[in-house]
């Protein structure tokens, strides 16, 4: 072996400890909490609008899709996955957009008219408007676990 790959072994007896940290109880410094989740956990819990998801008008336009079924697949067309979104003024202005499961579905005249007024019955909401949109195409991929399973798929 050569000398320049001979590793060196040095044996101590002893070594300085680290240095510890300090810190300054000043004048100018905050008091320090005792626990860094107090304040955490004494805040309340922030208000919902009712348009997010988790307020009154959201959960109940949610609601009233649930019961809008397919007349071909005995599911919803929430779980169904045709419901693309739910968009909620703050003035109770709802927009839902949403898809069919194909073009040629023999509902697609009558689907959107169904669900603008089931949405626009929901209370709190002053107007409700459906869009339908193609793009992207529904697949059965956007359906629920819930829906798949109803339908065997799971």
């Amino acid at each position: 072996m050569s000398d320049e790959r001979k590793i060196m072994v040095e044996e101590v007896d002893a070594v300085d400890a680290p240095p510890k940290v300090r810190v300054d109880d000043g004048a100018e410094a905050a008091p320090r909490q005792r626990d860094y989740l107090d304040g955490f956990l004494s805040q309340k819990p922030a208000e919902l609008s009712a348009g997010e998801p988790g307020g009154d008008i959201y959960d109940g336009v949610i609601e009233a899709l649930k019961e809008i079924f397919d007349p071909e697949i005995p599911v919803n067309i929430y779980d169904l996955g045709l419901i693309y979104g739910v968009d909620v003024t703050t003035d109770g202005h709802v927009v839902v957009t949403m898809t069919l499961t194909t073009p040629h579905c023999p509902v697609a005249e009558s689907m959107p008219g169904e669900v603008e007024l089931r949405v626009g019955a929901v209370p709190g909401v002053g107007d409700a408007q459906v869009n339908l949109v193609w793009d992207p195409p529904w697949d059965p991929q956007k359906m629920s676990d819930e829906a798949k399973l109803e339908l065997g798929m799971l």
